[in-house]
């Protein structure tokens, strides 16, 4: 009886669900197939769970590595070891094998990793010295895959919520970017290419990535302001900046690389920015150049440590040199952006440096370095999320106020890593606090030093041989303590008009000794009396 008692309770239950099956609309339904789902692949990954903590009571033997190295690896048995190695780091003490310290099982998940993910050592071992063993290997994974594809509104003509329907109707499918933006779109698939749009193409909006709003942002600029952009190609800050003033003020838009020109001017154009000029000089020059304005945006070059998802190369390309030499033209550019902001403005007087790399050597330290060489503060950036910057990192300690600095990553907030920080100038001196003044030159140089300091917009096009990629010369400037360089090989062109003047030269010297024994002569011949001439005598 009781069976049957209960075959019926299920009979009148499927009967439920099925009435309320047909009731529910089809989305409705897909939702609840979904939670179902779900529902089932946490009870299988809880299981599975259960599995692995079992297994995780044996302790792991590191193993060597017997890897052919002309042989192409095992990816599985090597992520199988990857995963044994983090697991035993995970708990140490209770998982090491006997007589092995720390640091060979670190040197093995260094190889391992460089080889799963095509890293050199330098940059997985910089990973695992700045985070934990768990956030490298969320780090890694997160830059193996594309972030998403954002675009941002260009409110000088029109407004998001028109754009976002004018996209829809062209099989778009989008939702605004987050609640910290109001001009961003997120876009998840287009049925047309979404950079060859009608709208793409009347500037109504710029395809550009989400962590690249974050500094203009930050620089909040003030309508009627005089702003520049000191590495502004390819203008898709320019255009945040100009739409942010309302096509009011003055933007200085420079770009040091004129191949880069083009498409600055062409998206200037584009997006219906009026208030910006365009120039073409090496940004260390234009504190000289251009004097002071009420604020300025530094999106410096940098080694790219934060984009490797778009650009793969870094993987391999970055060593501790590179690092090196992007620091110092970052302090070099961060000293003259300084120099190029008015402290007496009115409405200004704050610069704004970000990079796109997560390196402390290109962010924290450069803070570290202006804040003792100039006199600035550090203040809010005003952004609502994002981790707070390193106030030590290795043993070395930096001034407590960049902690107010902002860091993003790619496996938290899922966009390209970045780093942005918000500078106050205090006053005018080109100096440190305290310090004797070194004058009106921008870094503090002496009179001789100008010949070295050439400005970027010169016609002669030449480059330093250490030229970077993004066309600035990495030499000694500033105040850094850098070792004094040899003095370097002329090129091809000084040496040919060196060896064309010594020949004018030495052609000149034998004109003048072969003219030296005639003039001589006729110096003697006129110190001797002349002949008396005879009068003709008159018929």
């Amino acid at each position: 009886d009781e069976d049957e008692d209960e075959d019926e309770d299920e009979d009148d239950d499927a009967s439920e669900s099925e009435s309320e099956s047909e009731e529910l609309l089809p989305i409705e339904k897909k939702a609840r197939k979904e939670d179902a789902r779900l529902k089932k692949e946490k009870a299988d990954a809880a299981a599975e769970q259960l599995e692995t903590n079992i297994q995780e009571e044996d302790v792991y033997e590191l193993e060597e590595s017997d890897d052919d190295p002309d042989a192409p690896p095992n990816l599985e048995h090597v992520q199988a070891r990857i995963q044994e190695v983090v697991r035993v780091l995970g708990d140490f003490k209770a998982r090491r094998e006997a007589g092995r310290s720390r640091g060979e099982y670190v040197e093995r998940l260094t190889a391992d990793l460089a080889t799963y993910y095509g890293y050199n050592h330098f940059l997985i071992r910089y990973f695992l010295d700045t985070f934990s063993v768990a956030e490298t290997m969320e780090l890694l994974e997160a830059n193996e895959t594309q972030r998403p594809v954002t675009l941002r509104t260009n409110t000088l003509k029109c407004r998001r919520r028109e754009l976002a329907a004018s996209l829809i109707n062209r099989g778009v499918n989008l939702d605004p970017i987050g609640k910290w933006s109001k001009v961003g779109l997120l876009v998840y698939d287009s049925r047309v290419p979404i950079g060859a749009t009608p709208e793409y193409m009347a500037g109504h909006y710029m395809l550009q990535s989400a962590s690249s709003f974050l500094p203009c942002m930050a620089l909040a600029p003030q309508e009627g302001e005089r702003v520049l952009d000191v590495a502004a190609a390819p203008g898709g800050k320019t255009t945040y900046l100009a739409a942010l003033m309302r096509n009011t003020g003055m933007i200085f838009a420079n770009e040091f690389q004129k191949k880069r020109l083009s498409s600055l001017v062409a998206n200037l154009q584009r997006m219906g920015c009026t208030n910006a000029s365009v120039c073409n000089y090496d940004g260390r020059a234009l504190p000289k150049v251009l004097g002071h304005v009420d604020r300025v945006l530094l999106d410096a070059p940098c080694s790219g440590t934060g984009v490797i998802a778009k650009d793969s190369s870094v993987k391999v390309s970055k060593s501790e040199a590179d690092i090196a030499k992007c620091a110092h033209l970052q302090k070099e550019l961060l000293v003259a952006a300084i120099d190029c902001c008015d402290a007496g403005s009115k409405t200004g007087g704050y610069v704004v440096y970000s990079t796109c790399s997560i390196t402390v050597e290109e962010n924290e330290a450069v803070l570290d370095y202006v804040l003792r060489k100039r006199d600035v503060k550090l203040v809010n950036t005003g952004l609502e999320f994002g981790r707070n910057g390193f106030t030590s990192y290795r043993g070395k300690n930096f001034h407590p106020s960049v902690e107010k600095s902002r860091r993003f990553y790619p496996h938290v907030h899922n966009m390209d890593g970045f780093f942005v920080a918000k500078i106050k100038k205090l006053s005018n001196r080109t100096s440190a606090p305290g310090a004797e003044p070194k004058g009106d030159l921008p870094f503090g140089r002496d009179d001789d030093d100008d010949e070295d300091f050439a400005a970027g917009g010169s016609d002669s096009g030449e480059q330093d041989d250490d030229a970077a990629g993004d066309g600035y010369g990495v030499g000694q400037g500033v105040d850094d303590d850098v070792a004094p360089k040899p003095a370097k090989k002329k090129n091809a062109r000084a040496r040919m008009l060196a060896e064309a003047k010594a020949e004018l030269e030495a052609e000149r010297a034998k004109k003048a000794e072969k003219e030296k024994p005639a003039k001589a002569s006729k110096k003697a011949a006129g110190d001797a009396p002349a002949p008396k001439k005879k009068k003709k005598k008159s018929a």
